[in-house]
């Protein structure tokens, strides 16, 4: 509850720093999911004091911060000259907005498509089984039919001809990333956007995990694709800049080849008694903290600082895929052409929830992919600069942890909660099912030590089932606190 005169600051903060101890470390190269860790020192305060300075600033009217508009069009236009556009450049009438993050990003995407076919009253989305979750998000959101494409179980990228069958004259935008997030392979997009073009579709490129990156290590030698406005077809691109460009959360820049394809992004209202309320974005109040923040980092790190930490990256990929393929019962799900590591088992009694577990007991913070399709469970790594430092820890406790793993053997859950998920169905599902699950799953008043058991059971139920579950799990764990 709200205390009746307030508590002193020092004290608010320390409270702050207590409960931030209980989380997952975002320094130190040991955790492999959610943050982006460069590993620059003085960058956080910079970051931080960038963000104070604009904190209040409020991104609803342009005219009245200016600051702001400068900043946001310095943000666009420094990724897209790094994305094949810009003066000079096949691409020369690329424009764009930032975003709260990469999940916006997708969304405006499929809304500026959609709206640009109002003709149709039942648009849809052609996205690979790898495109990220946020393209179901919005179609969810904007009542669009998704049309999911297999991906190729070796290759784990779909196939060109798979996308121009799945093409209908109601498709609005086909997608395709580079890389996508599961496995870190960068999808066929000179074909994927060709034959959109061909069909006369939006081909929208999700670069939100490496777009940033891939041009760098294209300069460092590696074999990069072509995938960013210098592909024939390629009408819009998404790259997150607090993933890789390594800027405070949450920052994504959303661009497309012009201005007349990005016009039906904006939203705008006047039909009221009030200001005319025009939108390039979700959110109509903005934040200037995150764009001040992104502003200072990228003006900071500059071009030889970005294509350092690309190389120190590169260098921690390729440590961590050999330390893989150095202990026998793993393999690698792809060789990595980006900042990911992916590997699975090839074991049956190495339980792979369980060797994450035991990852997590030595400090290392892995994030595990349940199965899909033709697809095994995996585990998946995002490898950032401050792993490097690191890096040749993770071999030696990698081998540890998997013959920890062997000798714990596979999780086998308790028959009583094996029957009662078999009989489960979404439709079927009660507060009280939910609650016995949750106290057989040993989830409390916080996730459990070891995830294992839930990871089993979420992985042997099917994809609605474990929407409904998740959901339901995740509501039990957000309760307010009285």
């Amino acid at each position: 509850m709200i205390d009746k005169n307030g508590v002193p600051a020092e004290r608010v903060l320390d409270e702050i720093r207590q409960l931030r101890a209980g989380d997952r470390p975002v320094h130190g190269g040991r955790l492999f999911a959610y943050v982006y860790d460069p590993g620059v020192g003085g960058l956080d305060a910079l970051g931080a004091a960038a963000h104070a300075e604009s904190a209040h600033v409020n991104g609803l009217d342009p005219t009245a911060f200016p600051s702001l508009l400068a900043m946001e069009n310095w943000l666009v236009g420094a990724a897209g000259s790094l994305l094949g556009g810009g003066p000079g450049s096949a691409a020369p009438d690329v424009v764009g907005s930032v975003t709260s993050g990469g999940t916006e990003s997708l969304i405006l995407a499929v809304k500026a498509a959609r709206d640009a076919r109002p003709e149709l009253t039942a648009p849809r989305i052609v996205v690979p089984a790898s495109g990220h979750a946020a393209f179901a998000k919005a179609a969810h959101l904007l009542r669009v039919t998704l049309d999911t494409v297999p991906v190729d179980p070796v290759t784990l990228r779909p196939s060109v001809a798979d996308v121009a069958a799945a093409i209908r004259p109601e498709t609005v935008l086909v997608a395709c990333s580079a890389p996508s997030y599961a496995h870190g392979v960068i999808d066929p997009v000179a074909g994927i956007a060709q034959v959109a073009a061909a069909a006369g579709v939006r081909c929208h490129v999700d670069a939100c995990f490496g777009g940033w990156t891939l041009p760098y290590l294209r300069r460092l030698g590696v074999p990069v694709p072509p995938f960013d406005f210098t592909v024939d077809g390629v009408t819009s691109i998404s790259v997150d800049l607090h993933k890789y460009a390594y800027a405070p959360k949450g920052v994504s820049v959303l661009m497309h080849r012009d201005a007349t394809l990005r016009a039906p992004q904006f939203f705008a209202y006047a039909d009221w008694p009030g200001y005319t309320m025009v939108n390039p974005v979700l959110a109509s109040t903005r934040s200037g903290g995150p764009i001040a923040a992104a502003y200072a980092t990228l003006r900071h790190l500059g071009d030889d600082g970005y294509l350092r930490l690309a190389a120190t990256t590169r260098d921690a990929v390729g440590t961590l895929a050999a330390a893989v393929r150095g202990v026998d019962g793993l393999r690698l799900m792809a060789e990595p052409e980006s900042t990911v590591v992916c590997f699975t088992g090839t074991d049956p009694a190495l339980d792979l929830f369980v060797l994450v577990d035991e990852l997590t007991a030595r400090g290392w913070h892995t994030q595990p992919q349940l199965r899909y399709a033709d697809l095994p469970a995996s585990v998946h790594l995002t490898v950032t600069a401050s792993v490097a430092p690191r890096g040749a820890e993770f071999g030696p406790d990698l081998a540890a942890a998997v013959a920890a793993a062997r000798q714990a053997g596979p999780v086998e859950l308790p028959a009583e909660l094996v029957a009662l998920a078999g009989s489960l169905t979404p439709q079927t599902l009660t507060p009280e099912l939910i609650g016995g699950l949750a106290a057989g799953l040993g989830l409390g008043a916080g996730p459990p030590d070891r995830m294992a058991m839930v990871n089993t059971l979420l992985d042997a139920a099917p994809a609605a089932l474990r929407e409904c579950l998740l959901v339901e799990f995740v509501g039990l764990l957000q309760r307010p606190t009285w």
